[in-house]
């Protein structure tokens, strides 16, 4: 991270000069600089400082070095030195985003304050932003894949292990288990937050602007580009790069995606200049990528560059004790949304909802949800049962569909456990005794504040 200081913008040198001294003296680093180009040169996110700037100077005036310093980092503190016509300007500055105002001539006293308290406010935003990332990867992980199973515990722990890294990665998992999701948790939860995340969906790209769409292109490359343009790869410098779906991508583009993730190189079409990329790569797949390299539909060398770490979303099958609460969630979120009072969900409904086959995991869980949170019929009263095999004993079965609506209905009654065993017409002992075999916790159905 830079020095902290100030940076203190005027055309006119003796204003500078005296400037310089004023801050100096109070023991406060500053550098003095002519014109808003070069200090917005400085100004970043994590620039621990803060702007000081004359209003009237030829090129880029002071409000405009304000809009665009803000546009960079919309907390980073600007100061406005104004004349005496600009009172009214530099109030106007006020409400849209400036911190303060210094009128000339002002004292050398009230300068040194009110930096002073810029800097003050500048150091508990930077400050306030590096303990968001450190608690904010697991905030991050934890709300956008939820549930307390021991499949999504060990989930997001491989996830926030491989976040903070800057490996690829390549994500497996049936249709609806929420592939993007991780992705994009990873991203969050990883140093590149704060860069793009460009999500490509690679089988719904136009194969005829393939190419063109995610390495970019010349003008007159091919009849239409009246321009240059970025592609997608260079879209995400800094960040991540998101291809879902990749094993719908043929062959010759896997060729040249390969050079691109083995060399972090892109070629635009027509050009002969490779542009180095500073990206990480994230991939995605329905389908199994080493069954499909082996029937030669899919590169095993590109296999080998994504895969460095391979994470597989679990069915919802796998994880039928989060069935409950997810249900909540999403009828609260779809309520949220809709704008409406979320319902009460019977612990029937519950018990149905954990009990019956979701084949499309999570999207068609969600779906379900929206539906209930309008009030329409979710259709599920007579679902037939899961099929766990023919391998499956009785008692086991009966043991996962003991356990599922018992966890149906503490979260149905949002963890309290008098309501829980009178529902279910258990002792008290009863029921703690089956939450302790099936390894169910109260707090893992309470509302998450």
């Amino acid at each position: 991270m830079s020095e902290p200081g100030i940076l203190f913008v005027d055309d006119e040198e003796h204003l500078r000069l005296a400037a310089a001294q004023t801050l100096e003296l109070a023991d406060l680093p500053v550098t003095c600089l002519a014109d808003g180009e070069a200090a917005l040169a400085q100004v970043s996110r994590n620039f621990p400082g803060v702007l000081v700037t004359d209003i009237r100077m030829p090129g880029i005036d002071g409000i405009e070095l304000m809009r665009r310093a803000l546009e960079i980092d919309p907390e980073f503190p600007v100061i406005l030195i104004t004349g005496h016509g600009d009172v009214e300007m530099a109030v106007q500055s006020m409400r849209d985003g400036a911190y303060d105002f210094l009128e000339k001539p002002y004292a050398p006293v009230r300068m040194v304050e009110t930096v002073r308290r810029a800097l003050d406010k500048r150091r508990l935003t930077i400050e306030n932003r590096a303990l968001r990332r450190q608690v904010g990867g697991r905030d991050a992980i934890e709300s956008r894949l939820t549930g307390r199973s021991p499949v999504m515990t060990a989930l997001r722990e491989q996830i926030r292990a491989v976040a903070i890294t800057d490996a690829d990665v390549l994500i497996t998992g049936a249709t609806g288990t929420g592939k993007e999701v991780a992705a994009r948790a990873i991203h969050r939860a990883s140093p590149r937050s704060e860069k793009p995340f460009v999500h490509i969906n690679c089988a719904a790209l136009p194969p005829d602007l393939v190419e063109s769409e995610l390495f970019g292109h010349e003008a007159g490359a091919f009849a239409g580009a009246t321009r240059a343009r970025y592609g997608k790869f260079e879209h995400a410098r800094g960040g991540t790069v998101f291809l879902d779906e990749i094993d719908s991508l043929d062959l010759k583009l896997q060729a040249k995606l390969l050079l691109a993730v083995q060399d972090r190189v892109v070629t635009r079409l027509g050009s002969n200049d490779p542009i180095e990329l500073d990206v990480r790569f994230i991939a995605a797949s329905k389908r199994d990528l080493e069954e499909a390299a082996a029937q030669g539909a899919f590169r095993s060398d590109l296999l080998y560059r994504l895969n460095v770490v391979t994470i597989r979303m679990p069915d919802l099958s796998q994880r039928r004790e989060d069935i409950p609460k997810l249900f909540l969630h999403l009828v609260d979120e779809a309520a949220a949304r809709y704008k409406r009072t979320a319902p009460e969900v019977p612990g029937a409904v519950l018990s149905t909802i954990a009990a019956r086959n979701w084949p499309g995991n999570v999207r068609e869980l969600r779906n379900a949800a929206e539906r209930f949170a309008l009030g329409l019929d979710l259709e599920i009263a007579n679902t037939e049962p899961p099929d766990e095999g023919d391998t499956t004993s009785l008692s086991a079965q009966m043991a996962r569909h003991e356990k599922s609506l018992i966890a149906a209905a503490i979260a149905a009654n949002r963890g309290s456990l008098k309501a829980t065993y009178e529902a279910l017409g258990l002792s008290r002992k009863s029921l703690y005794e089956k939450m302790q075999k099936y390894g169910l916790s109260r707090a893992d159905f309470q509302d998450d504040e």
